[in-house]
Protein backbone atom coordinates (compact mmCIF):
# COMPACT_ATOMS: atom_id res chain seq x y z
CA UNK A 1 0.00 0.00 0.00
CA UNK A 2 1.29 3.42 -0.99
CA UNK A 3 -0.62 6.47 0.16
CA UNK A 4 -0.36 8.73 -2.85
CA UNK A 5 -3.77 10.16 -3.66
CA UNK A 6 -7.25 10.88 -2.38
CA UNK A 7 -9.95 8.37 -3.21
CA UNK A 8 -13.48 7.86 -2.02
CA UNK A 9 -13.83 4.14 -2.60
CA UNK A 10 -13.95 1.65 0.26
CA UNK A 11 -14.92 -1.99 0.44
CA UNK A 12 -18.39 -2.35 1.92
CA UNK A 13 -17.18 -5.47 3.71
CA UNK A 14 -14.79 -3.34 5.73
CA UNK A 15 -17.62 -1.32 7.29
CA UNK A 16 -19.56 -2.83 10.16
CA UNK A 17 -21.62 0.16 11.22
CA UNK A 18 -24.13 0.69 8.43
CA UNK A 19 -27.38 -0.89 7.26
CA UNK A 20 -27.96 -0.16 3.61
CA UNK A 21 -30.21 -1.04 0.71
CA UNK A 22 -28.77 -3.59 -1.76
CA UNK A 23 -28.02 -2.41 -5.26
CA UNK A 24 -31.10 -4.22 -6.56
CA UNK A 25 -33.35 -2.29 -4.14
CA UNK A 26 -34.12 0.54 -6.56
CA UNK A 27 -35.07 -1.86 -9.33
CA UNK A 28 -37.71 -3.56 -7.20
CA UNK A 29 -38.95 -0.46 -5.39
CA UNK A 30 -41.79 0.07 -7.85
CA UNK A 31 -43.24 -3.36 -6.98
CA UNK A 32 -43.77 -2.40 -3.33
CA UNK A 33 -47.12 -1.12 -2.06
CA UNK A 34 -47.46 2.64 -2.39
CA UNK A 35 -48.49 2.97 1.26
CA UNK A 36 -45.39 1.24 2.63
CA UNK A 37 -43.06 3.68 4.47
CA UNK A 38 -39.73 4.29 2.76
CA UNK A 39 -36.75 2.29 4.00
CA UNK A 40 -34.27 4.48 5.87
CA UNK A 41 -30.53 3.98 6.07
CA UNK A 42 -28.99 4.58 9.46
CA UNK A 43 -25.68 4.83 11.25
CA UNK A 44 -25.52 2.55 14.25
CA UNK A 45 -24.29 3.53 17.68
CA UNK A 46 -20.76 4.78 18.21
CA UNK A 47 -19.77 1.53 19.99
CA UNK A 48 -20.06 -0.33 16.67
CA UNK A 49 -17.26 1.85 15.30
CA UNK A 50 -14.77 0.45 17.79
CA UNK A 51 -12.37 -2.14 16.40
CA UNK A 52 -13.06 -4.72 19.09
CA UNK A 53 -10.63 -7.17 17.52
CA UNK A 54 -7.78 -4.70 18.05
CA UNK A 55 -9.00 -3.96 21.58
CA UNK A 56 -9.02 -7.69 22.37
CA UNK A 57 -5.54 -8.25 20.94
CA UNK A 58 -4.09 -5.31 22.88
CA UNK A 59 -5.84 -6.43 26.05
CA UNK A 60 -4.45 -9.97 25.77
CA UNK A 61 -0.92 -8.74 25.10
CA UNK A 62 -0.98 -6.19 27.92
CA UNK A 63 -2.36 -8.75 30.36
CA UNK A 64 0.27 -11.33 29.46
CA UNK A 65 2.95 -8.65 29.70
CA UNK A 66 1.73 -7.64 33.16
CA UNK A 67 1.85 -11.26 34.32
CA UNK A 68 5.42 -11.57 33.05
CA UNK A 69 6.50 -8.30 34.72
CA UNK A 70 5.19 -9.65 38.05
CA UNK A 71 6.96 -12.97 37.48
CA UNK A 72 10.27 -11.68 36.12
CA UNK A 73 10.75 -8.92 38.69
CA UNK A 74 10.06 -10.78 41.95
CA UNK A 75 13.67 -11.45 42.91
CA UNK A 76 14.91 -8.04 41.78
CA UNK A 77 12.09 -6.17 43.56
CA UNK A 78 12.68 -8.10 46.77
CA UNK A 79 16.39 -7.32 46.65
CA UNK A 80 16.04 -3.61 45.73
CA UNK A 81 12.83 -2.56 47.48
CA UNK A 82 12.04 -5.41 49.91
CA UNK A 83 8.69 -5.71 48.16
CA UNK A 84 8.31 -8.60 45.72
CA UNK A 85 5.44 -6.98 43.80
CA UNK A 86 6.96 -3.48 43.58
CA UNK A 87 7.49 -3.46 39.81
CA UNK A 88 4.33 -5.40 39.03
CA UNK A 89 2.24 -3.02 41.12
CA UNK A 90 3.77 -0.01 39.35
CA UNK A 91 3.15 -1.57 35.96
CA UNK A 92 -0.50 -2.10 36.89
CA UNK A 93 -0.81 1.61 37.69
CA UNK A 94 0.92 2.52 34.42
CA UNK A 95 -1.54 0.37 32.49
CA UNK A 96 -4.54 1.99 34.13
CA UNK A 97 -3.17 5.46 33.31
CA UNK A 98 -2.39 4.23 29.79
CA UNK A 99 -5.97 3.03 29.32
CA UNK A 100 -7.25 6.45 30.37
CA UNK A 101 -4.83 8.11 27.94
CA UNK A 102 -5.97 5.77 25.16
CA UNK A 103 -9.61 6.61 25.89
CA UNK A 104 -8.81 10.33 25.67
CA UNK A 105 -7.06 9.80 22.33
CA UNK A 106 -10.10 7.87 21.07
CA UNK A 107 -12.45 10.72 21.99
CA UNK A 108 -10.49 13.60 20.43
CA UNK A 109 -10.98 14.18 16.65
CA UNK A 110 -7.90 13.49 14.54
CA UNK A 111 -8.03 16.98 13.03
CA UNK A 112 -6.95 18.28 16.44
CA UNK A 113 -3.81 16.12 16.35
CA UNK A 114 -3.20 17.01 12.70
CA UNK A 115 -3.11 20.71 13.60
CA UNK A 116 -0.97 19.97 16.66
CA UNK A 117 1.71 18.12 14.69
CA UNK A 118 4.29 20.90 14.65
CA UNK A 119 3.86 21.88 18.35
CA UNK A 120 4.16 18.22 19.34
CA UNK A 121 7.36 17.86 17.33
CA UNK A 122 8.77 21.01 18.92
CA UNK A 123 7.88 19.72 22.39
CA UNK A 124 9.53 16.41 21.52
CA UNK A 125 12.78 18.09 20.54
CA UNK A 126 12.62 20.27 23.66
CA UNK A 127 12.42 17.19 25.91
CA UNK A 128 15.30 15.52 24.04
CA UNK A 129 17.45 18.58 24.74
CA UNK A 130 16.18 18.88 28.32
CA UNK A 131 17.22 15.34 29.22
CA UNK A 132 20.84 16.13 28.28
CA UNK A 133 21.10 19.06 30.72
CA UNK A 134 23.13 18.08 33.81
CA UNK A 135 20.96 18.08 36.90
CA UNK A 136 17.78 17.63 34.85
CA UNK A 137 18.47 14.37 33.08
CA UNK A 138 18.75 11.24 35.20
CA UNK A 139 21.62 8.85 34.49
CA UNK A 140 21.14 5.08 34.86
CA UNK A 141 23.83 2.55 33.89
CA UNK A 142 25.82 5.24 32.10
CA UNK A 143 22.91 6.44 29.94
CA UNK A 144 21.15 9.77 30.53
CA UNK A 145 17.72 8.99 29.09
CA UNK A 146 15.27 9.93 31.84
CA UNK A 147 13.87 13.03 33.53
CA UNK A 148 12.95 12.61 37.18
CA UNK A 149 9.50 14.13 37.83
CA UNK A 150 8.80 12.04 40.90
CA UNK A 151 8.64 9.17 38.44
CA UNK A 152 11.16 8.60 35.66
CA UNK A 153 9.98 9.91 32.28
CA UNK A 154 11.75 8.86 29.08
CA UNK A 155 11.45 11.63 26.43
CA UNK A 156 12.50 9.37 23.55
CA UNK A 157 9.26 7.39 23.88
CA UNK A 158 7.18 10.54 23.53
CA UNK A 159 9.29 11.73 20.60
CA UNK A 160 8.59 8.55 18.60
CA UNK A 161 4.87 9.30 18.57
CA UNK A 162 5.37 13.07 18.09
CA UNK A 163 7.42 12.58 14.93
CA UNK A 164 4.82 10.17 13.52
CA UNK A 165 1.97 12.63 14.08
CA UNK A 166 3.96 15.49 12.57
CA UNK A 167 5.04 13.52 9.49
CA UNK A 168 1.49 12.31 8.91
CA UNK A 169 0.32 15.94 8.73
CA UNK A 170 3.40 16.87 6.67
CA UNK A 171 2.70 14.20 4.04
CA UNK A 172 -0.93 15.32 3.78
CA UNK A 173 0.22 18.89 3.05
CA UNK A 174 3.30 18.05 0.97
CA UNK A 175 2.33 14.70 -0.55
CA UNK A 176 3.09 15.60 -4.14
CA UNK A 177 6.08 17.80 -3.36
CA UNK A 178 7.82 15.14 -1.29
CA UNK A 179 7.86 12.96 -4.42
CA UNK A 180 9.05 15.68 -6.78
CA UNK A 181 11.05 18.23 -4.78
CA UNK A 182 14.38 17.28 -3.21
CA UNK A 183 14.25 20.03 -0.53
CA UNK A 184 10.86 18.75 0.64
CA UNK A 185 12.11 15.16 0.37
CA UNK A 186 15.00 15.96 2.70
CA UNK A 187 12.81 17.62 5.36
CA UNK A 188 11.82 14.36 7.12
CA UNK A 189 15.41 13.15 6.83
CA UNK A 190 16.67 16.37 8.43
CA UNK A 191 14.25 15.86 11.33
CA UNK A 192 15.47 12.27 11.74
CA UNK A 193 19.11 13.40 11.60
CA UNK A 194 18.62 16.07 14.29
CA UNK A 195 16.80 13.58 16.50
CA UNK A 196 19.56 11.01 15.96
CA UNK A 197 22.23 13.44 17.13
CA UNK A 198 20.31 14.11 20.35
CA UNK A 199 19.45 10.45 20.95
CA UNK A 200 23.01 9.28 20.36
CA UNK A 201 24.18 11.86 22.88
CA UNK A 202 22.25 10.12 25.67
CA UNK A 203 23.26 7.49 24.33
CA UNK A 204 20.17 5.64 23.04
CA UNK A 205 21.16 3.79 19.89
CA UNK A 206 18.02 1.63 19.93
CA UNK A 207 15.64 4.62 19.89
CA UNK A 208 17.77 6.19 17.14
CA UNK A 209 17.31 3.14 14.93
CA UNK A 210 13.56 3.00 15.63
CA UNK A 211 13.02 6.70 14.83
CA UNK A 212 15.12 6.56 11.65
CA UNK A 213 13.46 3.34 10.49
CA UNK A 214 9.97 4.68 11.14
CA UNK A 215 10.67 7.91 9.25
CA UNK A 216 12.07 6.02 6.26
CA UNK A 217 9.10 3.62 6.27
CA UNK A 218 6.58 6.46 6.30
CA UNK A 219 8.44 8.17 3.46
CA UNK A 220 8.36 4.99 1.40
CA UNK A 221 4.63 4.55 1.96
CA UNK A 222 4.12 8.22 1.04
CA UNK A 223 5.43 7.30 -2.41
CA UNK A 224 8.88 8.88 -2.62
CA UNK A 225 10.97 7.79 -5.57
CA UNK A 226 13.19 4.76 -5.14
CA UNK A 227 16.23 6.48 -6.62
CA UNK A 228 15.99 9.08 -3.87
CA UNK A 229 16.05 6.28 -1.32
CA UNK A 230 19.11 4.86 -3.01
CA UNK A 231 20.92 8.18 -2.61
CA UNK A 232 19.98 8.31 1.05
CA UNK A 233 21.19 4.80 1.78
CA UNK A 234 24.41 5.42 -0.12
CA UNK A 235 25.10 8.39 2.14
CA UNK A 236 23.71 6.81 5.31
CA UNK A 237 25.83 3.64 5.41
CA UNK A 238 29.25 5.33 5.78
CA UNK A 239 27.81 7.82 8.31
CA UNK A 240 26.37 4.95 10.37
CA UNK A 241 29.66 3.05 10.29
CA UNK A 242 31.55 6.16 11.43
CA UNK A 243 29.04 6.71 14.25
CA UNK A 244 29.42 3.10 15.39
CA UNK A 245 33.19 2.88 15.27
CA UNK A 246 33.72 6.34 16.77
CA UNK A 247 32.23 5.09 20.05
CA UNK A 248 33.84 2.14 21.88
CA UNK A 249 30.49 1.52 23.60
CA UNK A 250 28.57 1.16 20.32
CA UNK A 251 31.42 -0.76 18.66
CA UNK A 252 31.46 -3.30 21.48
CA UNK A 253 27.67 -3.66 21.37
CA UNK A 254 27.75 -4.21 17.61
CA UNK A 255 30.52 -6.78 17.52
CA UNK A 256 29.86 -8.72 20.72
CA UNK A 257 26.64 -10.37 19.52
CA UNK A 258 28.44 -12.01 16.59
CA UNK A 259 30.22 -14.40 18.93
CA UNK A 260 28.75 -13.95 22.43
CA UNK A 261 30.63 -16.92 23.88
CA UNK A 262 34.09 -15.43 23.41
CA UNK A 263 33.60 -13.25 26.51
CA UNK A 264 30.50 -14.59 28.31
CA UNK A 265 31.25 -13.02 31.70
CA UNK A 266 31.98 -9.45 30.60
CA UNK A 267 30.84 -7.68 27.42
CA UNK A 268 28.62 -10.60 26.33
CA UNK A 269 27.14 -11.37 29.74
CA UNK A 270 23.62 -10.06 29.01
CA UNK A 271 23.25 -11.93 25.75
CA UNK A 272 24.65 -15.23 27.00
CA UNK A 273 22.31 -15.21 30.00
CA UNK A 274 19.37 -14.42 27.70
CA UNK A 275 20.33 -17.29 25.39
CA UNK A 276 20.58 -19.65 28.36
CA UNK A 277 17.08 -18.59 29.46
CA UNK A 278 15.61 -19.11 25.99
CA UNK A 279 17.38 -22.48 25.66
CA UNK A 280 16.03 -23.70 29.00
CA UNK A 281 12.49 -22.89 27.92
CA UNK A 282 12.43 -25.63 25.28
CA UNK A 283 8.91 -26.39 23.96
CA UNK A 284 6.58 -25.78 26.90
CA UNK A 285 8.83 -23.89 29.35
CA UNK A 286 9.83 -24.55 32.94
CA UNK A 287 6.55 -23.16 34.25
CA UNK A 288 5.29 -19.70 35.16
CA UNK A 289 7.36 -18.28 38.01
CA UNK A 290 10.03 -20.98 37.81
CA UNK A 291 12.69 -19.11 35.84
CA UNK A 292 16.23 -19.49 37.19
CA UNK A 293 17.81 -16.79 35.05
CA UNK A 294 15.74 -14.02 36.62
CA UNK A 295 17.32 -14.84 39.99
CA UNK A 296 20.22 -12.35 39.74
CA UNK A 297 21.70 -13.94 36.59
CA UNK A 298 19.94 -12.04 33.79
CA UNK A 299 20.31 -8.24 34.04
CA UNK A 300 17.13 -6.18 33.65
CA UNK A 301 14.84 -9.26 33.56
CA UNK A 302 11.66 -7.13 33.73
CA UNK A 303 12.61 -4.55 31.05
CA UNK A 304 15.01 -5.26 28.19
CA UNK A 305 15.04 -9.04 28.70
CA UNK A 306 11.51 -9.85 29.81
CA UNK A 307 11.08 -11.73 26.52
CA UNK A 308 13.90 -14.12 27.49
CA UNK A 309 12.29 -14.79 30.89
CA UNK A 310 8.96 -15.40 29.17
CA UNK A 311 10.62 -17.82 26.76
CA UNK A 312 12.19 -19.69 29.69
CA UNK A 313 8.94 -19.98 31.65
CA UNK A 314 6.45 -20.52 28.80
CA UNK A 315 8.67 -22.04 26.13
CA UNK A 316 8.14 -21.87 22.41
CA UNK A 317 4.38 -22.00 22.99
CA UNK A 318 4.50 -18.70 24.85
CA UNK A 319 6.89 -17.19 22.30
CA UNK A 320 4.53 -18.13 19.46
CA UNK A 321 1.51 -16.63 21.23
CA UNK A 322 3.28 -13.35 22.05
CA UNK A 323 4.78 -12.90 18.58
CA UNK A 324 1.43 -13.81 17.05
CA UNK A 325 -0.31 -11.10 19.09
CA UNK A 326 2.26 -8.52 18.00
CA UNK A 327 1.90 -9.57 14.36
CA UNK A 328 -1.90 -9.34 14.50
CA UNK A 329 -1.80 -5.90 16.16
CA UNK A 330 0.55 -4.55 13.49
CA UNK A 331 -1.55 -6.14 10.74
CA UNK A 332 -4.65 -4.55 12.23
CA UNK A 333 -2.98 -1.15 12.17
CA UNK A 334 -2.14 -1.60 8.49
CA UNK A 335 -5.69 -2.73 7.74
CA UNK A 336 -7.10 0.42 9.33
CA UNK A 337 -4.53 2.48 7.40
CA UNK A 338 -5.62 0.85 4.15
CA UNK A 339 -9.28 1.62 4.85
CA UNK A 340 -8.40 5.20 5.77
CA UNK A 341 -6.52 5.68 2.50
CA UNK A 342 -9.42 4.25 0.51
CA UNK A 343 -11.87 6.60 2.20
CA UNK A 344 -9.63 9.62 1.52
CA UNK A 345 -8.62 10.20 5.16
CA UNK A 346 -4.92 10.57 4.41
CA UNK A 347 -3.83 11.87 7.81
CA UNK A 348 -5.31 8.80 9.50
CA UNK A 349 -3.69 6.57 6.88
CA UNK A 350 -0.19 8.04 7.29
CA UNK A 351 -0.42 8.18 11.09
CA UNK A 352 -1.72 4.62 11.50
CA UNK A 353 0.89 3.30 9.08
CA UNK A 354 3.63 5.02 11.09
CA UNK A 355 2.34 3.60 14.38
CA UNK A 356 2.19 0.12 12.88
CA UNK A 357 5.77 0.35 11.60
CA UNK A 358 6.97 1.75 14.93
CA UNK A 359 5.43 -1.06 17.01
CA UNK A 360 6.56 -3.76 14.58
CA UNK A 361 10.07 -2.40 14.21
CA UNK A 362 10.60 -1.95 17.96
CA UNK A 363 9.31 -5.47 18.63
CA UNK A 364 11.66 -6.88 16.00
CA UNK A 365 14.66 -5.12 17.55
CA UNK A 366 13.87 -6.17 21.12
CA UNK A 367 13.17 -9.80 20.25
CA UNK A 368 16.17 -9.93 17.91
CA UNK A 369 18.46 -8.61 20.65
CA UNK A 370 17.10 -11.18 23.12
CA UNK A 371 17.72 -14.02 20.67
CA UNK A 372 21.17 -12.86 19.58
CA UNK A 373 20.35 -12.07 15.95
CA UNK A 374 20.79 -8.32 16.55
CA UNK A 375 23.15 -6.33 18.78
CA UNK A 376 21.97 -5.89 22.36
CA UNK A 377 20.07 -2.61 22.82
CA UNK A 378 18.25 -1.04 25.73
CA UNK A 379 14.82 -0.87 24.11
CA UNK A 380 11.46 -1.91 25.50
CA UNK A 381 9.06 -4.49 24.15
CA UNK A 382 5.84 -2.47 23.59
CA UNK A 383 3.06 -3.19 26.11
CA UNK A 384 5.14 -6.04 27.51
CA UNK A 385 8.24 -4.65 29.20
CA UNK A 386 8.20 -2.69 32.43
CA UNK A 387 8.19 1.06 31.86
CA UNK A 388 5.67 3.78 32.58
CA UNK A 389 6.46 6.13 29.70
CA UNK A 390 6.48 3.35 27.14
CA UNK A 391 3.14 1.90 28.30
CA UNK A 392 1.51 5.33 28.43
CA UNK A 393 2.69 6.39 24.97
CA UNK A 394 1.86 3.06 23.30
CA UNK A 395 -1.65 3.05 24.81
CA UNK A 396 -2.16 6.61 23.61
CA UNK A 397 -0.92 5.69 20.13
CA UNK A 398 -3.30 2.72 19.93
CA UNK A 399 -6.10 5.04 21.05
CA UNK A 400 -5.27 7.18 18.01
CA UNK A 401 -5.47 4.07 15.83
CA UNK A 402 -8.91 3.26 17.23
CA UNK A 403 -9.95 6.87 16.62
CA UNK A 404 -8.81 6.55 13.00
CA UNK A 405 -10.93 3.42 12.61
CA UNK A 406 -13.93 5.22 14.13
CA UNK A 407 -13.67 8.24 11.84
CA UNK A 408 -13.20 6.10 8.74
CA UNK A 409 -16.23 3.97 9.67
CA UNK A 410 -18.34 7.07 10.35
CA UNK A 411 -17.27 8.68 7.08
CA UNK A 412 -17.93 5.52 5.09
CA UNK A 413 -21.33 5.06 6.74
CA UNK A 414 -22.28 8.63 5.93
CA UNK A 415 -21.28 8.24 2.28
CA UNK A 416 -23.20 4.99 1.99
CA UNK A 417 -26.25 6.55 3.66
CA UNK A 418 -26.21 9.35 1.11
CA UNK A 419 -25.93 6.76 -1.66
CA UNK A 420 -28.88 4.78 -0.27
CA UNK A 421 -31.00 7.89 0.12
CA UNK A 422 -30.20 8.83 -3.47
CA UNK A 423 -31.36 5.37 -4.63
CA UNK A 424 -34.53 5.66 -2.57
CA UNK A 425 -35.25 9.08 -4.04
CA UNK A 426 -34.71 7.69 -7.52
CA UNK A 427 -37.09 4.84 -6.69
CA UNK A 428 -39.76 7.32 -5.54
CA UNK A 429 -39.38 9.26 -8.78
CA UNK A 430 -39.76 6.06 -10.82
CA UNK A 431 -42.78 5.01 -8.74
CA UNK A 432 -44.35 8.47 -9.15
CA UNK A 433 -43.83 8.40 -12.89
Amino acid sequence: MRITSNTSVMDASDSHSIAYLPASGAAHASARPATRPATRAFISTESNNVDWVLVLLVGLLATLGLVMVFSSSIALAERMHENAIYFGRNQSVFLVIGLIAGAVAWKVPLEVWERAGLPLLGLGFFTLVLVLIPGVGKSVNGAQRWIDLGISVQPSEFFKLAVIVYLASFFVRKGEQVRESLPVFFTPLFIAACASVLLLSEPDFGATVVVAGTVMSMMFIAGVKLRHFFYVFAAFIPVALIAIYASPYRRTRLLSFINPWDDPFATDFQLTQALIAIGRGSFDGVGLGNSVQKMAYLPEPHTDFVFAVMAEELGIIGVTVVLGLFALIVARCFRIARNAERSGHLFAAHMTTGIGFWLGFQTFINVGANMGVLPTKGITLPLFSYGGTSVLVVCFALGLVLRANREVADQTALEMRKSVEARLEAARVVRGA
